[in-house]
This record gives C-alpha cells, sequence and structure tokens, in this order.
C-alpha cells in the first residue's frame, strides 16, 4: 500500500512527539507524587525516635490519639491535675469526656502525657504522619528499632520482650528482605512505659540536619538508669481493657481488639467486624488536616453534617415561631422588620429626622404613605387616568394660527414692560373715561 509523503511526514512527527513527550509526562506524575509526600523519611524518623520502642500495642494507641491533638493536649492537663489516677480506673474516670476513645485510653498511662503534653504541635505533626503516610511511619518504627538493636539498646528483659519475625515483603529471590521487630510486655497485663534519650539509645544517628527531640520525664519521676544507658522504664501500670489497640505491620494499620475496647468504652460500642481502626473526624475539633487528602477525606464528611443548620443555631421550629410573630405584628398595625440593610437605613433616618423636628414626626412619612393600601390604590388610579388622556404631539396641527397665537401670548406684554421708562412716556397717552358725577350732570355745570 502506497502512503502519501506528507502522511509519512506527518506519522514520523507524531511518533517523535510522542517519544520527546513520555519522559516529560513521566517526570510530572513523579512530580506529583513528590509533592503529596507529607514528610520525608528523615523527618519521620526524627518524629517517631521518641516512640518507636513503645511496647506495640501501647504505640497503636499513641497514634491513633495523636490524630486528635487537641483531645490529647486536654488529656494531659487532666492528667497532670489527677496525678495518682492511672489504669483502667482512669479511663473509667474519664468516660464522661468528650474525647476519642484512643485518648481517653492514655490517661492510664500518665508517663505517656507528661512525655506527650510537652510539644503539642509534635503530637500533630505525629497523627498527621499517620492519616497520610500510615506505611511510611510503621516503615520508620522499624528501622529506628533495627538502629537501636543494633546499638545494643533494644532486647528483652523482665519488662518487655523483643521478637523478630519475617516481614510480609518477599523479595525476587523468594526469601524475606528484612525482619520485622514486635515489642511487647513481658507480662499481658502490665505495661511499663520506656523512657529514654534518642540521641543516645539509637546509637550514631543516621541525619544530622534532623536530629531527634529528646523529651525528659518530669522531674521526681523514677526511671531506672535512663540517665546511664539511655533507656529506662515508668513503674509498671496494671491494665486490662484500656489497651485495645494493636500494630498490624503487614497492612501498615492498627487493629482493634473489640471485646476489649467494649469492655472499657461501655458507652461507645462497637459491632464485631469493627476490627480495623478508621479516624473519626468529628473527634477533630476543628484542627485542620496538614495534607490534600485528608482534607477531602476527613474534611467533607463529617458525621451529622445535615444537621448542621442546628448546629449554627438555626433551629427550624424557632424560624417558623418567628415568621408567626412577624406576620401577627403587620396584622395588628406593627411595622414589619427591615429585610435589608438599605431599608433599615432609610428607617434609621427617617426616625432621626423625626426627633429633630416633632411636628414632622405627627405626619407619614412618605415611605410609609407609600406602602399603605390607600396610598398605592391612589397612585394606580391616578396613573389609570392620566394614561386615558395621553398628550398629543400633533395638537394644534390643524389650525395652525390659533396655536400660534397661544405661543406668542404675552410676548407684546414683557416687550413693552422691558421698554425703557422715556421710550414709554414718549407715546400716546393713556385715555380713561371720565367719572360721572354723582348728580348725574357734567362735571362744573349747573342746571
Amino acid at each position: 500500500m502506497h502512503i502519501h509523503p506528507s502522511v509519512q511526514m506527518w506519522l514520523l512527527l507524531l511518533a517523535l512527539s510522542g517519544a520527546a513527550l513520555s519522559p516529560i509526562r513521566a517526570a510530572e506524575v513523579s512530580s506529583s507524587q513528590a509533592s503529596e509526600q507529607v514528610f520525608s523519611a528523615q523527618e519521620l524518623d526524627q518524629m517517631l525516635a521518641p516512640l518507636a520502642l513503645y511496647p506495640d500495642a501501647l504505640l497503636a494507641q499513641v497514634l491513633m490519639a495523636a490524630t486528635y491533638p487537641g483531645d490529647v493536649a486536654d488529656a494531659a492537663s487532666w492528667s497532670m491535675e489527677h496525678p495518682d489516677a492511672s489504669g483502667d480506673d482512669a479511663v473509667h474516670q474519664v468516660s464522661e469526656q468528650p474525647w476519642d476513645p484512643s485518648v481517653q485510653s492514655l490517661v492510664a498511662f500518665p508517663a505517656v502525657l507528661a512525655t506527650l503534653g510537652q510539644d503539642p504541635s509534635w503530637v500533630q505533626k505525629v497523627g498527621d504522619a499517620f492519616l497520610a503516610q500510615p506505611d511510611a511511619v510503621m516503615d520508620s518504627v522499624q528501622r529506628l528499632r533495627r538502629q537501636a538493636q543494633e546499638a545494643g539498646n533494644l532486647k528483652s528483659d523482665d519488662k518487655q520482650k523483643v521478637i523478630q519475625q519475617p516481614t510480609q515483603e518477599v523479595t525476587q529471590s523468594g526469601g524475606s528482605s528484612e525482619q520485622t521487630i514486635i515489642i511487647e510486655s513481658a507480662d499481658p497485663q502490665v505495661v511499663y512505659v520506656p523512657t529514654y534519650n534518642p540521641n543516645v539509645v539509637y546509637g550514631t544517628w543516621a541525619y544530622p540536619s534532623y536530629p531527634p527531640v529528646y523529651y525528659p520525664p518530669p522531674a521526681g519521676s523514677y526511671f531506672g538508669s535512663a540517665l546511664v544507658t539511655g533507656l529506662g522504664f515508668a513503674a509498671g501500670v496494671a491494665v486490662i481493657d484500656s489497651l485495645w489497640g494493636d500494630c498490624d505491620w503487614g497492612r501498615g494499620d492498627v487493629d482493634i481488639d473489640v471485646n476489649r475496647y467494649n469492655n472499657i468504652n461501655t458507652n461507645r460500642q462497637l459491632n464485631v467486624n469493627e476490627n480495623n481502626w478508621k479516624h473519626n473526624a468529628v473527634n477533630r475539633d476543628g484542627v485542620p488536616y496538614r495534607d490534600r487528602a485528608s482534607r477531602e477525606q476527613y474534611g467533607q464528611r463529617l458525621a451529622n453534617s445535615e444537621q448542621r443548620e442546628a448546629l449554627r443555631g438555626r433551629d427550624t421550629a424557632r424560624t417558623a415561631d418567628r415568621e408567626s410573630a412577624r406576620k401577627s405584628l403587620e396584622q395588628r398595625g406593627f411595622e414589619s422588620p427591615a429585610t435589608s440593610n438599605r431599608q433599615a437605613r432609610e428607617r434609621a433616618q427617617t426616625a432621626n429626622r423625626e426627633m429633630r423636628d416633632p411636628a414632622q414626626a405627627r405626619q407619614p412619612s412618605r415611605d410609609q404613605a407609600r406602602s399603605t393600601p390607600q396610598a398605592r390604590q391612589q397612585a394606580r388610579q391616578q396613573h389609570s387616568a392620566s394614561r386615558n388622556t395621553p398628550d398629543n404631539a400633533f395638537a394644534g396641527a390643524r389650525s395652525p394660527n390659533r396655536e400660534r397665537a397661544s405661543q406668542q401670548r404675552g410676548q407684546a406684554s414683557r416687550a413693552a414692560a422691558s421698554r425703557p421708562q422715556a421710550a414709554r412716556t414718549s407715546g400716546r397717552a393713556v385715555s380713561r373715561p371720565a367719572m360721572a358725577s354723582s348728580r348725574g350732570g357734567a362735571r362744573g355745570g349747573r342746571r
């Protein structure tokens, strides 16, 4: 089949343009993906360093709670005001607080809230990272745990168990690429909260530009040898149901033990199949989301969104009552409220004029007169009468002399009045009729 040379040239240019645009399109896609990254790996390691060595169940609870930074700050203040409250009993004491259940569970561990309460902005960043990049957060925790293990500061003892198991990611050779490090409490019903200096426990920090922050324990707290080796533990906390979350390292999210959750949260029950944690945007309390995806996912899907009018103080029943009252006032002769700013200004100006001129106040204003039914009816009648006798532009066309005389009426008088006095006296004298005598004869004559 023969193809015209111009067609061949067009096909060649099309192929070349496609080949040239494909790298550009790929670069645009990669750039778009990079722009969606909220935090880099270095930033994640920096912010998660104070938390990565928590037991898995406690870490899951902290990650969930961090998505509600305002509630965490309130819970930290409550814990400071109730220093003797801990364990399941403390969680029961805050059951009526409007906090998310994940935040309520943290009052069982005063040492955790003492750390989180030192830097609310850091807590918010941790929560934003967990919402936007849950997989990256889990990867960061595993990186940090491996660093602490290689530095010799993460091992099993009488307070915790450190377990290694193959990850679910499989390499091309068939073996797992790295080990997943799991941290559990040595006693399932007693939790020891670790405290440590991230600048010591992880060995040489890999990112000098992103050094971790150390949040020291409150004064007077006992944390064993934390100041010597960089790792210590608070006093053990006996819990049964306060920890109902756990890290799912394979899927990068948090699992929920529904039975424990329902035992401790008697007024916020879950169904059996609700065993995966989901962020509740209502408990966010208006704290803005950092990334666009979270804003689109949670910002526009608040629970009970159909009741926003009531939440803003707009009650439908109250509005109907106000409308009924307004109509009742109008029927009784009272002026209805202004419906616009312009009408309100006009009424205010009228009131000011009436206050300055009491006599004028006794007369209805032009706007009020215009608004009465009688005035409107009278205006319509006048308009109708004027329409019955419309002006005729050709009036006087059939009698031009009469029209000209009508137009020139008075011109002679105006001209005479405008002449000088001398000109007026030099003319013919004005003759007046002689007044008749009262006797009937001529003036000065005799009978």
